[in-house]
């Protein structure tokens, strides 16, 4: 039974990366196989490195906590786990070996970081059998994909060792950090080296993600000055990080490209008119080379070997060639960074759309995706997607994770052909909004390492081990809420609207019914002090029109149907998934019931936005009224939807309640907690008294005083 708990519990979580009583196991151990008891030692040096013993340590907390046997860490013992380093060894950095015979266990590895991984695919496999028990034999284990870069999941730039362990632990190999100067966040001082220092106990690199000045033309007779005191003189104080990943909005220039503004987006008017090319950031000009090598020339004086990732995110919807042209004038030394999800062409009964940010609807890569890998193989770049692979995207903004595995594991095999045709060898794994340990976190840290598991079979060895008898109804769970993700909309107006914040998006009633002219927009409350906060929160809800799909009085119709049947797969997920519960053993039902709340929550957000999406189209037709009672009929379905949206918050609160996570995100801090929620339920309220006022507007006549 879950327990209610108060803000910011879910950081309790997130860190454990040994469950208790993983051992359910009623198989007795086979012939081919060894079984770990408390005779045996873990054997270490004591002159070890300290990454060494780390690794002997995790392991007898492993066995105490998760196995309930003790296996203590000596300096000699027999039978034994041996970790042995071995720099000699033609093991690649971070793959091991891993041999079991009777009474020894080796893990060989050439550096730390190998043995480190080494040991928790130990801990993997015991997991998976549910006993301290290994199958004979030998297997070699190495990256396919390194770096995995993520964000904190923990809180914005937040990285205690607890939860650099957890990354470890999950697969990923790398963290970013947004840098806008030495030891200089987005939200204040960060001790860069300090974090590169403790990260390295983990096999961990540290890029910086420039939030950096380049506002100065590569041309300019002061540039090269201008770029060695921004990032030079940077990473001079931080020799030790891997590298530094730039993307076009946050490293804007004075582009001379006649096809843009040549300035920065609030600088783009003249005489108050919007000049409407684009801003530099949103468009590949011609002299983005020259810039990229003014930069890497500044980065590689500090740093020789630095990793210099440029991100094309913000002009994938241009046309190939004007994408080719860039690339193929890109300096020597730049990694591409692709989108997998932006751009992606959706076409729900048969109607033109996109996916406009970061989206697991987007299940198969758009043109964008596979047309930029392909030019940047063909020219042999190196090449990183932004593939999500932490499980989340921006479909639902204050979720830990989505949880449509069988989805994901369409897009991991996508990733990997792209890996196996275009060389593609590097990921970002989520961006600001976090990662979480799920289901979808150990498919990837499985699939992504040699030899690669048949996913689909895995799937249901994890579905065994968390349900047991009810296995069956949880992958059928899964594929449901998997299929529902065929008709949710990815749009900005989306993304940026009800589905940022769930139930706790407020309802504007659009009629202006002012004697002060003020606008109908609301600041949504957040935290002033959060990295965005309420500034990627659009409350005034309407359609973002963009050149690439239709526009919303087009789109809407059958955007509502498709969500009436998300809604639909998502109830009859929801079925299974409780049939899944009942049917799973005692000690396993925590992590089930804290998934069912989840999708609980995940549905009154979606709802949310299927509800907005009719009130905002009942708000336009009441502005375009012909008479009294037409608008009187539409003021009655206004209403009776913002009762009905009250109800959806109320019940969000439930669920929120039992689950910390749910209504966070680290950028905007809380703002779908009990909180936002009770706050939206008082401005529906509010809303509730302009639609009583406009029903008397509706009701004047001449004889009105």
């Amino acid at each position: 039974m879950l327990q209610p708990e108060k803000n910011y519990d879910f950081r309790k979580r997130i860190d454990i990366v040994h469950h208790p009583l993983m051992n359910d196991s009623d198989i007795p151990c086979q012939e081919n196989e060894v079984a770990i008891t408390p005779a045996w030692r873990i054997v270490c040096p004591d002159n070890a490195p300290a990454a060494i013993l780390e690794t002997a340590k995790d392991l007898e907390d492993y066995f105490k906590v998760s196995q309930g046997i003790y296996v203590h860490v000596e300096n000699s013992g027999d039978p034994a786990i041996v970790l042995d380093l071995d720099p000699a060894s033609k093991l690649a950095k971070g793959a091991f070996e891993l041999t079991v015979a009777e009474n020894k266990i080796t893990i060989t590895a050439s550096s730390p970081g190998g043995i480190r991984r080494g040991g928790v695919y130990l801990e993997d496999q015991c997991n998976l059998r549910g006993g301290a028990i290994l199958a004979k034999g030998s297997i070699c284990r190495e990256k396919l994909i390194t770096p995995r870069i993520v964000h904190s999941g923990w809180g914005i730039e937040l990285f205690p060792d607890s939860h650099l362990n957890a990354m470890m632990h999950a697969g990923f190999d790398a963290v970013a950090v947004f840098c806008k100067g030495p030891n200089q966040t987005n939200i204040g001082v960060l001790d860069f080296n300090d974090l590169v220092r403790r990260a390295a106990k983990y096999d961990i690199e540290v890029y910086l993600y420039a939030y950096l000045p380049s506002f100065k033309h590569p041309d300019d007779e002061d540039a090269v000055q201008f770029f060695e005191e921004v990032y030079t003189r940077l990473l001079e104080k931080h020799p030790d990080v891997a590298g530094v990943m730039l993307v076009g909005e946050s490293a804007i220039f004075p582009s001379k490209d006649p096809a843009t503004s040549g300035k920065r987006n609030m600088d783009s008017f003249i005489d108050g008119i919007r000049d409407v090319r684009p801003c530099p950031g949103w468009w590949p000009c011609t002299d983005y080379p020259a810039f990229l090598t003014r930069v890497r020339d500044a980065v590689r004086k500090a740093i020789p070997d630095a990793k210099i990732i440029f991100n094309t995110y913000n002009w994938g919807w241009t046309e190939l060639e004007l994408r080719k042209r860039f690339l193929e004038n890109l300096p020597e030394g730049i990694t591409i960074q692709v989108t997998y999800d932006i751009f992606s062409k959706v076409c729900p009964f048969g109607q033109l759309t996109r996916v406009m940010d970061y989206s697991i609807v987007a299940a198969k890569p758009g043109y964008y995706f596979e047309s930029e890998c392909k030019a940047a193989a063909e020219l042999g770049i190196p090449l990183l997607a932004t593939a999500n692979t932490g499980g989340l995207t921006w479909d639902i903004g204050v979720i830990p994770y989505v949880p449509v595995p069988q989805r994901w594991i369409v897009r991991f095999k996508e990733l990997d052909r792209f890996r196996r045709e275009c060389n593609l060898n590097a990921f970002y794994d989520n961006h600001h909004y976090g990662w979480f340990p799920s289901v979808i976190t150990e498919l990837g840290k499985a699939y992504f390492t040699s030899p690669q598991c048949d996913l689909d079979e895995y799937l249901k060895v994890i579905a065994n081990r968390r349900a047991g008898k009810g296995a069956e109804n949880l992958l059928a769970a899964w594929q449901k809420w998997s299929d529902a993700f065929d008709y949710l909309p990815a749009t900005n107006e989306d993304q940026y609207g009800p589905l940022r914040v769930g139930a706790a998006y407020p309802f504007i009633f659009q009629p202006n019914i002012t004697r002060v002219m003020g606008k109908k927009e609301i600041t949504f409350p957040a935290d002033p002090k959060a990295h965005f906060g309420s500034a990627i929160i659009k409350t005034l809800y309407q359609p973002y029109e963009n050149i690439n799909q239709l526009p919303g009085a087009l789109r809407y119709p059958n955007e509502l149907k498709g969500l009436e049947i998300f809604l639909g797969l998502w109830d009859e997920g929801l079925a299974l998934y409780e049939k899944a519960l009942a049917e799973a053993p005692e000690k396993r039902k925590e992590v089930l019931e804290r998934e069912l709340n989840l999708g609980r929550f995940i549905r009154t957000a979606v709802q949310t936005c299927f509800n907005m999406k009719k009130w905002y189209c009942l708000n336009r037709d009441i502005q375009n009224i012909t008479t009294a009672e037409e608008g009187l009929a539409i003021l009655d379905k206004i209403e009776a939807l913002a009762y009905e949206e009250i109800e959806n918050a109320r019940e969000a609160m439930n669920y929120v309640a039992l689950d910390s996570r749910l209504g966070w995100e680290p950028s905007m801090e809380y703002v779908g907690d009990h909180w936002h929620l009770d706050w939206k339920i008082r401005q529906v309220k509010s809303a509730l008294l302009e639609i009583a006022d406009y029903r008397t507007i509706l009701s004047l006549t001449e004889n009105e005083k």
